[in-house]
């Protein structure tokens, strides 16, 4: 395996501890609907999304989830191998920290709570931060053209 494999694979396992870490210090120290302020935009909460995003479809069940997930990381992990490209371990460390969740509890916690004033962003985590960002770069590679970020070279 190739030294840019192994940095990649360094990338995940980091992105699903300390996910994983975050988690569950959150799960034994905060009280569901406890509100911890940490700045006066910044809470931390404990949250179980059992939804998708922003906590859409809940209605659809775990199994579900499991299962999108699931193929939605064998797909990126084709795309990292593919196309040799750090961002999909971002990502790939993102949604298995989620996935993880899901096949444990049925549900993710989520924590962090951004707000301004009475209006709530939905509560997010680690995992959630890593997927943006990978997405974010994934974006900004596509508009800005196709070597961005890319291990290899021509």
């Amino acid at each position: 395996m190739s030294q840019k494999f192994f940095l990649y694979f360094i990338i995940i396992f980091c992105i699903i501890f300390l996910d994983q870490l975050t988690k569950t210090l959150i799960r034994f120290t905060v009280s569901p609907y406890e509100s911890i302020k940490v700045l006066p935009f910044l809470s931390i909460v404990y949250a179980e999304n059992l939804g998708s995003a922003f906590g859409m479809f809940k209605t659809m069940g775990s199994s579900f989830f499991i299962i999108l997930t699931f193929i939605a990381i064998l797909f990126i992990g084709y795309l990292m191998v593919k196309e040799n490209s750090l961002i999909y371990s971002i990502i790939l460390g993102g949604a298995i920290g989620n996935l993880i969740d899901r096949v444990i509890y049925g549900y993710v916690i989520d924590f962090i709570d951004f707000h301004i004033g009475t209006f709530h962003w939905p509560a997010f985590n680690f995992a959630d931060s890593a997927l943006t960002v990978g997405i974010l770069l994934l974006l900004y590679k596509t508009f800005r053209g196709k070597n961005t970020f890319s291990s290899t070279t021509k």
